[in-house]
């Protein structure tokens, strides 16, 4: 920590153009963290030349176009400095995107945006939103996901290539830069996606490590002092260092360097000091806070800048922005026309292209789902799963992904593909390794790219993943979640593999369509609506045991999953007992419902798989399913009660689980925590009574 502010040597020459355009960035964002009252300086202030390097002298990026499909991506993990985003977009003169990609000629980014920093409605939230920005990439803040995501846009990059690129059309080439810091190392995210992106070898990605050494509490050291130059070298990367972050000339080395790689992904290792040339330059003070009116003056003066706010000196904007336009719009000019060309060459893959590209879906794109028969034994509703996935891959081969490790259990494998591995960068099955919150990230960053990605795991392990299916949700993204072995069904595997709260903290997201299927049929039924969203992510909630395939001559279609809410079986009349049931209990319910019926018990059947999509309905629909006049009610799901008292009301019944679950074959589990036709029953006529 400095007690005056300066400028340290080997700075460059007062008056530069380099100079002048950093030290805008550096003073726009400590002027709107001053005006906002709260907000990140320091890390803006000492990665100004980072960004400057990339934006002006590397990314290849159309302001005019930010959505040009080959653009390099530009992610800030480090979410919190997302004034050093906006002070780039807005030299850039980046163009504003509509929420159904019409371009309106508009600035994404004015001045008086940048003076509107963490204000209500403004374009300038606190950490960068994708959707609500044009030119964020992704949704950053929580320290990792960032990384993580680049990984996932890394593996779209080589995998649009491998499946669209033609010899002499080389439509997908670009590169992802990540601007990460001391945080973001700490998390373990990071480290999961860095290690699968040695692994895969992905030398399209490079990551910027900030190491200022300087967390909210202090210096690093008090938690954090270890090589990570070393660590990524273990990882598979290639590792550059730069020891000065204002080096102009050893940034742009660096970033030639992993240009020119091949073989490999790339870290450069920046050292930097944060709030720099203030009087709070490397100090924890710098990192979270304004820094003041009277250490701004200062650092003014240090800058030889104005003491006005928020000044931007003249021509700094048009020379950025020319430098960035002038590189990223020729080659996106460049590649309309080859893209052009392509389509009369290539018409089949073009056509298929465009689809992906417009988050839409081929005709007939659902035309091999089977449709399951009746069967009292049925069939696993994540074997059901399985096979729908591949029915639909058929289809719409930009539907990938994997699983963390368990694939077989899971079923989420495509028969008879290949693997996405370094030697195949064409292949369709991910494998992410038991890394589950790197899987969510790096699924994200796919879906960032337009795929249609998935990743599966057991449900019980949404624990280790749940930072990225929120984040899924905040962007509105349509990225799968297959979540299998649902409930205390897995059985002998005990309470520490049988989720019980899991289902209702799903549910809590906004924005997020959990499913959870009662037979094969409302499987089918479920991965057809959930394909025609690609800006609703969903959670499919899939059994490990067997569940019967109902009669749906006998009961009504699995087609009422689209409303998330449907009557699956009724009495003539008002039903004096309503039984509500997901997933496996759905085939529990109908048993208990012929008990009743033939007791002379007018029941009614709901199968609720999707609450979000049932609240999705007007009042009307609602009524016709579960009727105000009703008031005996019995939810049955063998999962945490938290939530159904909106559906059974204060004098409804449950049947759900309070505890834990435990270890012994399923039957036994059953007899003892309730679910069985006898408790059903039993507790309908205690409803009635």
């Amino acid at each position: 920590m400095t007690d005056t502010a300066s400028s340290p040597a080997g700075y460059h020459e007062d008056g530069s153009p380099e100079r002048l355009q950093i030290d805008t960035i550096r003073t726009l964002s400590m002027d709107a963290v001053q005006k906002a009252n709260s907000g990140h300086p320091g890390t803006p202030m000492a990665l100004a030349p980072v960004g400057w390097t990339i934006w002006t002298q590397f990314l290849r990026y159309d302001p005019a176009h930010a959505d040009w499909p080959n653009r390099d991506r530009f992610v800030l993990s480090v979410g919190h400095a997302s004034m050093l985003l906006y002070s780039l977009l807005y030299l850039a003169g980046v163009e504003e995107i509509g929420a159904n990609g019409e371009k309106s000629g508009k600035p994404a980014m004015s001045l008086d945006d940048i003076k509107q920093f963490r204000q209500l409605s403004s374009k300038t939230p606190g950490h960068p939103e994708y959707r609500h920005t044009t030119g964020v990439e992704t949704t950053t803040g929580p320290l990792g996901a960032g990384c993580g995501n680049s990984v996932g846009m890394a593996i779209a990059e080589r995998w649009l290539a491998a499946r669209y690129n033609r010899p002499g059309f080389a439509l997908f080439d670009h590169d992802v830069y990540v601007v990460c810091g001391d945080g973001d190392m700490m998390e373990g995210v990071s480290a999961e996606a860095a290690s699968l992106a040695g692994h895969l070898k992905l030398s399209n990605l490079c990551w910027i490590y900030d190491s200022n050494q300087i967390s909210i509490e202090g210096d690093t050291d008090l938690a954090f002092d270890e090589d990570v130059g070393a660590r990524f070298q273990a990882y598979g990367w290639n590792v550059i260092h730069v020891d000065d972050a204002n080096n102009i000339k050893a940034l742009t080395e660096a970033l030639q360097e992993f240009r020119e790689e091949t073989e490999a992904p790339t870290l450069i290792v920046v050292k930097s000091v944060i709030g720099w040339g203030s009087p709070r330059a490397g100090s924890e003070k710098a990192h979270g806070e304004p820094l003041g009116a009277e250490n701004i003056a200062k650092t003014k003066e240090a800058y030889g800048w104005p003491a006005e706010d928020f000044f931007v000196p003249e021509g700094v904007k048009d020379a950025f922005g020319k430098a960035v336009k002038d590189r990223g719009g020729k080659a996106r000019d460049e590649w309309v026309a080859l893209y052009e060309k392509y389509r009369g060459e290539h018409a089949d893959l073009a056509a298929e292209l465009d689809l992906l590209l417009k988050d839409e879906l081929p005709e007939g794109w659902d035309s091999e789902i089977p449709t399951f028969d009746a069967d009292e034994k049925g069939v696993a509703s994540r074997d059901a799963g399985g096979k729908v996935l591949n029915a639909i891959v058929k289809k719409v081969p930009w539907l990938l992904g994997g699983s963390a490790d368990l694939s077989p259990s899971t079923k989420t494998d495509i028969k008879g593909a290949p693997s996405f591995e370094a030697d195949n960068y064409g292949g369709t099955n991910l494998h992410f390794g038991v890394r589950e919150h790197g899987m969510g990230a790096v699924v994200n960053g796919m879906a960032l790219s337009h795929l249609r990605a998935y990743g599966s795991t057991f449900l019980v392990f949404l624990d280790y993943m749940r930072a990225p299916v929120r984040l899924s949700a905040i962007m509105e993204i349509g990225a799968v979640w297959v979540f299998t072995h649902d409930s205390i069904g897995v059985g002998e595997d005990g309470p520490t593999h049988q989720p019980i709260e899991h289902l209702a903290t799903l549910r809590a997201i906004p924005g997020l369509d959990t499913i959870r299927p009662g037979d094969a049929n409302e499987v089918a039924a479920a991965w057809r609506a959930v394909m025609q969203d690609a800006s609703t992510p969903a959670a499919l909630i899939l059994s490990r045991q067997a569940l019967p395939t109902l009669d749906r001559s006998k009961y009504a279609s699995a087609d009422g999953v689209a409303k998330g809410g449907y009557v699956l079986a009724d009495s003539d009349g008002t039903p004096d007992v309503i039984l509500i049931a997901t997933g496996s209990e759905v085939s529990l319910a109908v048993q208990a419902y012929e008990q009743l019926k033939g007791e002379g018990v007018k029941a009614r059947v709901v199968s609720m798989p999707s609450w979000y999509r049932y609240e999705l309905q007007d009042a009307a629909y609602k009524e016709s399913v579960l009727p105000k006049a009703v008031k005996a009610r019995v939810a049955i799901e063998m999962a945490g009660s938290l939530g159904w008292d909106r559906y059974v009301g204060y004098e409804g019944r449950q049947i759900t689980m309070s505890t834990f679950g435990a270890s012994a074959p399923l039957a036994k589990l059953q007899d003892k925590f309730g679910f069985t036709v006898e408790n059903v029953v039993k507790v309908a006529k205690e409803a009635m009574a």
